[in-house]
């Protein structure tokens, strides 16, 4: 079954009072105003939707900054990030202005190869390329490359196989997924033990909420975010899901 969280912001106190806290289903849970928080061995992992594809992370011991565009403004308030992590090159995930501007001394970039031959040459030198497969470590965050790439036919120009990343991370006993720009491909099926993920679903770019319900239904994670959505029909993701037959909390967040 899905169940959908909305956040407080969106709702209101008055709201809440209206409706009467019976009527809310089992698992749903309201946020704080700092964002949906979820507990790790130590501590939280809480995130923060920023736009359409771009997230914070704040977790035990570092903040996370997930493809950042938009220019610093978007990030005001925000404490500065420790790691930056880049999908791919599209407009809407990589922005090497918004990068200069919010990119620290000691912040760590990761991107996957191309991204990586793009930047400048000062950011660069901070920045290290993961290629599908690979993994490393940035503190006590593991991070591992997954392959992003479309697989229907009329949609392969967009993100071809073995250029574009995902990233699975490992923060403090928790798995967090970060799909990218992809279709339900194998690889994403096949994950296991995922926590948190970020699923995209728009046409032409990615795919369409029929796949992106078939594609979590098969890694079943415990919360699912739908991102890099636009007008795409979430009430009918919920719905496809809710018949995958997972226990998978679809979780609504602020993205636009």
């Amino acid at each position: 079954m899905t169940y959908t969280r909305r956040r407080t912001l969106e709702l209101g106190a008055t709201s809440l009072a209206a409706i009467g806290l019976s009527t809310l289903l089992p698992r749903m849970v309201f946020a704080q105003s700092g964002g949906d928080s979820y507990p790790t061995d130590t501590g939280e992992i809480t995130v923060h939707p920023v736009s359409h594809a771009s997230l914070v992370l704040k977790v035990p011991g570092m903040v996370i900054y997930v493809d950042p565009v938009g220019g610093a403004a978007a990030y005001e308030g925000m404490d500065p990030p420790d790691l930056v992590l880049v999908t791919h090159e599209h407009g809407d995930h990589f922005d090497a202005e918004t990068l200069a501007a919010i990119v620290g001394d000691a912040t760590k970039l990761i991107t996957n190869p191309a991204v990586l031959e793009m930047l400048p040459e000062d950011l660069k030198s901070k920045a290290e390329a993961l290629a599908n497969g690979d993994s490393t470590t940035v503190g006590d965050v593991s991070i591992e490359a997954i392959p992003a790439y479309n697989t229907t036919e009329d949609r392969l120009q967009y993100h071809p196989e073995g250029r574009d990343n995902g990233y699975v991370l490992g923060i403090d006993g928790k798995r967090v997924y970060i799909a990218g720009d992809t279709e339900d491909i194998p690889e994403m099926r096949a994950l296991e033990n995922i926590d948190i993920a970020f699923v995209p679903m728009n046409l032409p770019y990615t795919m369409d909420v029929a796949q992106a319900a078939s594609g979590v239904g098969a890694f079943a994670p415990t919360h699912v975010y739908p991102y890099h959505y636009n007008d795409s029909d979430l009430d009918r993701f919920e719905t496809l899901l809710a018949e995958e037959g997972v226990e998978t909390e679809v979780v609504r967040g602020a993205w636009y």
